[in-house]
C-alpha cells in the first residue's frame, strides 16, 4: 500500500476536509519558517519498521485492541501545539483519497482511534510521542478499513494514512458500468464500482472497433486511484484522435490484485452533421433543378404552361367545389 504524504495543495484541501495521497514521506507543515512534522513511530505497530514507516500499518481480528504511536517533531526554536484526530478515508468522486473533515463524525477506522492526548505540546528543537489504540469492534466486517490520523497546529493540518485490515476473508470485487463515448470530445467516461472489501489498484485496457476494423488497442496500464471497499468512482479516458464518421464499439477491461476482473462496452456513431446538412441541402437544389429542366423540354421553350379547364359531367349539371368550405354550389 503506498504511503500517503502531503502536497502543499492536499494540505490546504485538508483545511476544508480532504486528505490526498501521495509519495511516500512522512507529512510536514511549515509554521513559522521552519517545518513540523508527523510521522509513525520507529519500531512500532504490527509491522515495525526500524527505518521508519510511511504510515501506519494496523491488522486484527474483531473485538483487538491495537496499539501503536505517533511523533511530532517541532525542530523550530518556538514550542508548538498540534491538535491530534482520528478520520475515516474515502474516495471523492473522481478516485482522489480524502478524510471525514474536522466537524465531521467518523463512522469506521477514525471512530476507533484513541489518543492519549488529544493535544500535545511540543518544545522547540524536539519531540513528542503520543500513543494511540484501534479498537476493532466485535462486530467490524473483514477487510480493508483506511484511515488517517490527522494533526493540525499553527493554522496547518496534515495527516498520516492508516491502513488497518481486520482479519477475515477478503474478497477482490469490481464492475465497470455506464460507459460513455463524448462525441463532441471523443473521451471515454465510466464509473467503477469496488464490490470486494479490499482496496483496489486497478489496470485498464481499451479496445475500440470500426467500420473498418480496430480503431484503439491500448495495452493495461495501472490508474492513478486506490478505490477503497464499497465506493464508487467516475473517470475519464481520453481519446484525441477519435474518428470523424464512424461506428464504433468500444470495450473497456479492468483488473485488479486478488483476481478483481471486469468488462463493459458502449456504442457511438460519429457523424459530421454540418457536413452532412451541406451535402443534403446542395442533392435538393439539384433534384429541383433537374425536375425544372426536365418540365421546360416537354412542353417546348416557347410553350406556355396551360391551366387545366374543368371537367363537365355526363349529366349537364357542372359543379365547382369551393376550395376550403367542403360545400359545392351547383350552377
Amino acid at each position: 500500500m503506498p504511503p500517503m504524504p502531503m502536497s502543499p495543495s492536499a494540505r490546504a484541501a485538508l483545511c476544508a476536509a480532504a486528505l490526498l495521497a501521495a509519495a511516500a514521506s512522512p507529512a510536514h507543515a511549515d509554521g513559522g519558517g521552519a517545518a513540523w512534522s508527523v510521522a509513525p513511530a520507529a519500531g512500532g505497530g504490527t509491522r515495525p519498521a526500524k527505518d521508519g514507516r510511511p504510515y501506519f500499518y494496523a491488522e486484527g481480528t474483531p473485538g483487538t485492541v491495537l496499539q501503536d504511536t505517533v511523533t511530532v517533531t517541532n525542530p523550530g526554536p518556538e514550542p508548538r501545539t498540534v491538535s491530534l484526530r482520528g478520520a475515516d478515508a474515502a474516495n471523492t468522486g473522481s478516485g482522489a483519497l480524502s478524510v471525514t473533515p474536522a466537524k465531521g463524525a467518523p463512522k469506521d477506522t477514525g471512530a476507533w482511534i484513541t489518543f492519549a492526548k488529544r493535544q500535545v505540546k511540543v518544545p522547540p528543537r524536539t519531540r513528542a510521542e503520543v500513543p494511540f489504540t484501534v479498537t476493532v469492534p466485535t462486530g467490524a466486517l473483514p477487510g480493508d478499513h483506511p484511515g488517517a490520523i490527522v494533526a493540525s497546529g499553527g493554522g496547518r493540518t496534515v495527516g498520516v494514512r492508516l491502513h488497518l485490515r481486520v482479519g477475515g476473508p477478503t474478497l477482490a470485487a469490481l464492475t465497470v458500468e455506464r460507459v460513455k463515448v463524448d462525441k463532441g470530445t471523443g473521451r471515454i467516461t465510466y464509473d467503477l464500482v469496488n464490490r470486494g472489501n479490499t482496496v483496489l489498484t486497478p489496470r485498464l485496457a481499451v479496445h475500440a472497433e470500426g467500420i473498418f476494423g480496430t480503431l484503439v488497442d491500448r495495452a493495461p496500464r495501472t490508474l492513478p486511484v486506490e478505490l477503497l471497499p464499497g465506493r464508487r468512482v467516475s473517470l475519464t479516458e481520453p481519446w484525441p484522435d477519435a474518428p470523424a464518421l464512424d461506428s464504433v464499439d468500444v470495450r473497456l477491461t479492468v483488473t485488479a490484485p486478488g483476481g478483481a476482473r471486469a468488462e463493459a462496452s458502449g456504442s457511438a456513431r460519429f457523424v459530421p452533421w454540418s457536413a452532412v446538412a451541406g451535402g443534403t441541402a446542395l442533392l435538393v437544389a439539384l433534384a429541383g433543378g433537374a425536375f425544372h429542366l426536365v418540365r421546360r423540354r416537354r412542353r417546348g421553350p416557347d410553350e406556355p404552361e396551360r391551366e387545366a379547364e374543368p371537367q363537365e359531367p355526363q349529366g349537364g349539371t357542372r359543379e365547382l367545389a369551393r376550395t376550403g368550405t367542403g360545400t359545392g354550389e351547383g350552377l
